[in-house]
């Protein structure tokens, strides 16, 4: 008899798919919604209702975004803290992960306790603001890279990664003349890369979607990434991009607004299929060694 035609097995499947194929529209539908409302004419949106295509196209919100440089600058400055970001934080991460992954390292122990503590408490928004102020990074990029520069999480799973490459390798290259760093970047790093590959995307994205930290500490506002800037204008709905508010043209707010999230989203989007099929490996084969 074969079981996995059973009637239990149908039902199972059946309810199965519904429940996937509901929460992947309820996934999908506001952000076509988004798109459809940003090549939407303002005579359609001012008539209301849930948009998934539009009746009447119309490129007025996108042209009225690029008429000034600010989406653009700002969408410069979060692609320059993206980059630059993730190479700070992998190379930071990789530097303290490789010696935590040996176990003759003395005061291992108390290290990796001293890391698994801050996954747990944190010194507050307020002493952190005070840190970064004593250091004078305040309207500075830095104050956006430095306190996020290692993730305790990402810097155990890549521990554990680096643990399960084969001590051979590294008694390998250590009798041909490679020293410690040598070894890390020679040997360790080119075998890590469906790893590095992972947590660089988690941490790209981290800085692509971070604002708190720039309200924070930039109140220059030509330094700020573009998240700020669609935050200004999504939440707390602000009628200005440059010189021109919303009130002076005959675009729809709405559209302008979807305009942005569709800006600001598609750039990163456009990075994650070339790194999706490093993500499963990366993660699961660092878990698999504590």
């Amino acid at each position: 008899m074969n079981h996995d035609n059973t009637l239990g097995n149908k039902i199972f499947d059946s309810v199965n798919y519904t429940l996937l194929a509901i929460v992947g529209l309820a996934t999908i539908l506001p952000f076509i919604y988004i798109i459809a409302v940003s090549f939407t004419s303002p005579h359609e949106v001012a008539k209301g209702g849930f948009i998934l295509f539009p009746k009447e196209w119309s490129l007025s919100a996108y042209k009225y975004i690029f008429s000034t440089n600010t989406l653009i600058r700002s969408l410069g400055v979060s692609i320059m803290i993206t980059a630059v970001g993730t190479f700070i934080n992998l190379l930071l991460t990789s530097l303290m992960a490789y010696p935590l992954a040996r176990t003759t390292l003395r005061g291992r122990k108390t290290i990796l306790l001293g890391v698994l503590f801050t996954m747990l408490f944190s010194g507050g928004m307020i002493p952190t603001y005070f840190v970064v102020q004593a250091l004078g990074m305040i309207d500075t990029y830095w104050s956006l890279l430095i306190p996020t520069a290692i993730s305790a999480f990402n810097l155990i799973v890549l521990k554990n990664f680096f643990q399960a490459i084969p001590d051979g390798l590294e008694d390998s290259a250590r009798i041909d003349g490679c020293n410690d760093i040598g070894v890390l970047f020679r040997i360790v790093l080119p075998l890590s890369m469906p790893a590095m590959a992972t947590f660089g995307m988690f941490y790209a994205v981290s800085h692509w979607n971070s604002f708190f930290n720039a309200i924070l500490y930039i109140n220059d506002n030509t330094m700020w990434p573009v998240q700020v800037l669609l935050r200004e204008i999504v939440i707390l709905a602000q009628s200005r991009i440059g010189d021109t508010g919303f009130e002076e043209t005959e675009i729809q707010p709405l559209t302008i607004r979807m305009a942005v999230i569709v800006f600001a989203t598609v750039p990163i989007l456009a990075v994650y299929p070339f790194l999706q099929k490093h993500f499963a490996k990366g993660v699961l084969l660092g878990s698999v060694k504590g």
